[in-house]
């Protein structure tokens, strides 16, 4: 039911690997830790999909590179930062769940992409990452203390998941200080796409 809902997916693993009636398995953990030592011992073909866990059991991974494409990400919005006559680029970044391996990789990403190899992109704001818990509600909370940190306005907003980077978007949309503001968030989902088509998330 949501990113931190741990002890409701560990039932969920243990009921499944347990049921005698499913000859495979694929899971997109919400803790890497615990995926591995749930399946461990069975002879069930296990997958991952979406975030990546080691275990001797798994098949394969089904996935993206988190960290490279949330660098890519950040080398276009520092693109799109310039474009729209930012001269300090400064990014600020609504994360995911503290301590997730995915959050860390797509924070790790960002990071590289907007400072930049050689340094010469922008600044991400490291002490400031805020914690949505990668829900709207808690991202829209995170926006607002964002803006009252940063009354002038910040050239990037990026985000852990789209559905956080849509709610940051709204929750600046009245205020003019950032109305050219950068809002990546990452996943491509259909409410991001008519978001971007809207003009909400970048």
């Amino acid at each position: 039911t949501s990113e931190t809902a741990y002890d409701e997916q560990q039932n969920m693993i243990e009921t499944d690997l347990h049921a005698s009636k499913y000859d495979a398995m694929i899971i997109a953990p919400l803790q890497g830790d615990m995926a591995t030592t749930l399946v461990s011992g069975t002879d069930m073909p296990i997958f991952a999909i979406d975030t990546d866990f080691n275990a001797p059991e798994k098949i394969s991974f089904i996935g993206i590179g988190q960290k490279d494409a949330a660098a890519s990400g950040g080398e276009k919005a520092v693109e799109a930062a310039k474009a729209a006559g930012w001269d300090k680029i400064e990014a600020a970044y609504i994360a995911g769940v503290q301590g997730d391996s995915t959050n860390t990789a797509r924070m790790d990403g960002y990071r590289e992409g907007i400072t930049g190899i050689d340094g010469a992109g922008g600044t991400f704001l490291a002490d400031e990452v805020q914690y949505a818990d990668a829900v709207a509600d808690k991202a829209t909370l995170c926006m607002e203390g964002i803006m009252q940190s940063h009354p002038e306005g910040l050239a990037i907003i990026a985000c852990h998941n789209d559905d956080c980077a849509i709610a940051a978007a709204r929750a600046a949309a009245n205020n003019p200080a950032y109305a050219k503001t950068i809002f990546i968030g990452f996943d491509g989902n259909i409410t991001a796409a008519q978001s971007i088509l809207d003009g909400g998330e970048t």
